[in-house]
């Protein structure tokens, strides 16, 4: 649908005096906050691959050498805590700040963290300083771009879906190259140049993002400024006229959702997690001979191809915003400047090995390069032939992403109780990721979606930080049920452990496709 045949979206757009050129047919300040978003997600999991696996490295090879389960409590406070500071950054940015000062403090504190993170041979404390910064960061920054996105549309947009799908291809195309990057030179040529180089692009994602901000006219802004347009007051007033009973009803769908995303998430981040561990000391890494050959063109590929999608997508938004917003198109344009720079470094580099080991973090990046690929796939599918309520998504996300734990289980049946190493072969782990992706563009972009289009505008700050609680509980539970996998692997098996993180999901799945019909109803014509 194209810019003139979708007047609804651009009065909407007019009416907060947001630029109304398109790109790709979408408001182009979404694509301004796709590449801030972007650059945030490749800080995070840029270290979120090199955490786990940096604290059970062996200290001669310069990790900390922990165990598992006190690995894996860390990773669960420290995910737990990144997931659950955006409660209050929400509510900061709706009463203090506004979201777009809430974003741009997040950015420089996250910023600094990194920076802390990288001089941990220094000595330890830096290391932990980097953590906290790093979750004081997120909890400012998180909540309040999702809001400012999910303002660009009307509530009864059909493409507010399609447009958080699209948000949500930024966030993973962040995180597949900083996961990619970030662990690879963590691994391969020092912990804290990976620790470091995440933060060079969180401050580029700021940079381009405080050049830019006239583009979302008063959306951001700090509360009670007063030069807001009047029809954009008007609409407020008519949300509080809203009756209770519908404000309650959709409520409660948001809570729901909220509750089934913390099954969905409690599977799903054991990708930091015992998914690590399970591709560190389980998984065949080391490949030599056509088998090394092969990987090498295979992973020459996803690293070059991701990189390709997104520098087109940053060229059509500079097409319409470089002579209004000319430092936010540079900004950006430097950082891929660099990012192609050490692609093209890593595959060289591997070219020249005789033997190919597969870093641990390189099976993360299969998340975010399938997110990246389908992404498209999935937002013209909700948009033209097939869009279910939002429950019934959720339902196909959980079911997906119990599958991907079903195929671990059968791949781990061949190792042996209580095994402290296997060689089992990396498809497996591959199958895995690829149907937590699709179980994931299932619910997690429609999520952000629903929360946006349920809440009372007044509050959507801190609804977005209630739904980023939920994955703080589930990210905490997920890293202290990643810290008994040696205790179940001994007494039962791999296999088993599989299987119980598989068997919740289903169970909320078959829950939430036999209430639809009440959940529907609940909502009162938003679908």
């Amino acid at each position: 649908m194209n810019q003139e045949n979708d007047q609804d979206l651009v009065q909407h757009l007019e009416k907060q005096g947001v630029e109304t050129k398109m790109v790709m047919g979408h408001p182009a300040s979404l694509f301004v906050l796709f590449f801030t978003e972007m650059w945030e997600r490749f800080s995070y999991y840029g270290m979120r691959a090199l955490l786990t696996v940096f604290l059970i490295t062996e200290i001669a090879k310069g990790g900390w050498g922990w165990n598992n389960s006190d690995a894996m409590q860390l990773y669960a406070w420290y995910t737990g805590l990144v997931y659950l500071t955006p409660l209050i950054g929400g509510m900061i940015a709706d009463k203090l700040t506004g979201y777009r000062k809430a974003i741009l403090w997040g950015a420089l504190i996250m910023t600094l963290g990194h920076a802390s993170m990288a001089f941990e041979q220094t000595s330890p404390t830096f290391f932990y300083i980097g953590l906290v910064l790093m979750i004081l960061g997120n909890g400012m920054f998180k909540p309040n771009i999702s809001s400012m996105v999910g303002q660009l549309y009307p509530d009864t947009s059909k493409k507010k879906d399609a447009g958080y799908t699209i948000f949500y291809m930024g966030i993973n195309s962040g995180a597949f190259l900083g996961m990619l990057l970030c662990g690879y030179i963590g691994e391969k040529v020092g912990w804290h140049y990976g620790f470091g180089l995440a933060g060079v692009f969180m401050f580029f994602g700021m940079v381009q993002f405080y050049f830019a901000q006239k583009i979302f006219g008063v959306i951001g802004e700090e509360p009670g400024t007063k030069h807001a347009p009047s029809e954009h007051v008007h609409n407020l007033v008519e949300e509080d006229q809203t009756p209770k009973n519908v404000v309650r009803d959709r409520l409660v769908v948001v809570a729901v959702l909220m509750i089934a995303s913390i099954f969905f998430f409690f599977a799903f981040e054991q990708a930091g997690g015992s998914m690590t561990i399970f591709a560190k000391d389980y998984t065949q890494r080391v490949l030599s001979g056509e088998v090394g050959t092969i990987f090498r063109w295979v992973d020459a590929a996803l690293t070059i191809f991701p990189i390709i999608i997104v520098t087109y997508v940053l060229f059509q938004l500079s097409k319409q915003i470089y002579s209004k917003y000319p430092m936010t198109v540079i900004a950006t344009a430097i950082s891929f400047a660099i990012i192609w720079g050490l692609g093209l470094w890593k595959v060289n580099y591997e070219f020249s090995q005789d033997v190919t080991e597969v870093t641990v973090s390189w099976f993360q990046i299969l998340n975010s390069f399938f997110i990246v690929t389908l992404a498209s796939s999935f937002s013209k599918l909700w948009e033209k032939v097939w869009n279910p309520s939002g429950p019934v998504k959720f339902a196909f996300g959980l079911i997906l992403v119990a599958v991907g734990f079903l195929a671990l289980a059968y791949g781990s049946m061949s190792i042996p109780q209580g095994a402290k190493t296997a060689s089992v072969s990396m498809v497996w782990l591959i199958l895995a990721y690829f149907f937590h992706t699709t179980g994931e563009l299932c619910l997690s972009p429609v999520g952000l979606s629903y929360v946006s289009k349920l809440s009372p505008k007044k509050f959507a700050g801190l609804l977005f930080g209630l739904w980023f609680t939920a994955s703080a509980i589930a990210n905490f539970i997920a890293g202290m049920t990643g810290s008994y996998i040696d205790m179940i692997t001994e007494k039962y098996s791999m296999t088993v452990f599989f299987l119980i993180i598989a068997a919740l999901p289903v169970a909320v799945a078959i829950l939430l496709l036999l209430f639809n019909g009440k959940l529907k109803k609940m909502m009162h014509g938003i679908n």
